[in-house]
């Protein structure tokens, strides 16, 4: 401290501050604001497309076809006539639903199954390591693909499962690797030594710090269950028609792309800024938890 004074130097000064500190008040900065006001408007307007002032959207006579946007259709007309604000609305309910049902199922089931393979080990983690890694070996498109043309069922409930398995794998794996880590940590050994069970250690003691982490990469898992449900309603594997759906939007509005870009660009545009909104705000969550736990 003498050598400091001498510099000039208050003792009392603190460090400047670094990089992450003058992120952390900014919060989670204006970009993720930005992707939460799109998803919250986006929902809102899927939740209540029924009772908003919208075309029916397989109403045919809603416009002239391949309009350019009007007063009378804000985003203009399909290749037959019909209205493209009103199909995107609906097509996002079809998108925000199987892309949360589908990772809210692979969560719940592949958080159990790593919960238990890290935590008994032995055959129950060479089985679970073994199951996952046949499920992440297939490309991903590829296995929800033939598992909606095996059903031959194009339901929203076989939508939802196909993809639900594409993330099975990647979600043992992650929850595994987290319980090993936390299963060691000394709060859990004193629980074991203390003589509670397993249940209650895997309840009470390792599930509560595998959640958040699981639930921040929840969010970006959406953004790839959206993208492959797009994927598989552009190969007219998705719901059927007349339901809309951004990837069948996308598809049928190709081979008129000479005439109108909006067919496509419509959808295609509603999907890139779901996709990134997701991606966005997944990261920033994922970041501010990296900086918490570094800070501990």
């Amino acid at each position: 401290m003498t050598a400091a004074l001498e510099r000039g130097a208050h003792p009392t000064d603190a460090p400047a501050p670094t990089i992450e500190a003058a992120d952390d008040r900014r919060g989670l900065g204006v970009m993720v604001w930005i992707s939460v006001g799109w998803l919250v408007l986006l929902s809102l307007s899927a939740l209540l497309a029924d009772v908003l002032p919208l075309a029916d959207p397989a109403d045919t006579r809603a416009g002239i076809p391949l309009s350019i946007p009007t007063g009378q259709n804000w985003l203009g007309t399909d290749q037959l006539g019909r209205d493209l604000l009103s199909r995107t609305i609906y097509g996002a309910r079809v998108s925000i639903v199987v892309g949360v049902a589908a990772v809210l199922i692979s969560s719940f089931v592949g958080g159990i199954i790593g919960l238990a393979a890290g935590y008994f080990r032995r055959r129950l983690e060479i089985v679970s390591i073994f199951g996952a890694d046949v499920l992440m070996a297939f490309p991903t498109v590829l296995l929800a693909a033939s598992i909606v043309a095996f059903t031959q069922s194009r339901g929203l409930v076989t939508v939802v499962g196909a993809i639900a398995l594409i993330y099975l794998g990647p979600t043992i794996r992650i929850v595994r690797a987290l319980t090993l880590s936390i299963a060691t940590r000394e709060f859990v050994l004193a629980a074991r030594s203390l003589g509670a069970t397993n249940a209650r250690v895997l309840r009470r003691e390792i599930a509560p710090n595998v959640i958040p982490t699981l639930l921040s990469m929840m969010i970006v898992a959406v953004a790839g269950a959206v993208v492959a449900e797009g994927g598989l309603a552009y190969l007219n594997l998705s719901v059927a028609p007349p339901t809309p759906s951004w990837g069948s939007m996308i598809a049928a509005g190709q081979p008129k792309l000479d005439e109108s870009l909006y067919p496509v660009l419509i959808p295609g545009g509603a999907l890139f800024l779901t996709v990134l909104s997701l991606t966005l705000i997944g990261d920033a969550i994922q970041k501010r938890q990296g900086r918490d736990i570094g800070a501990i």
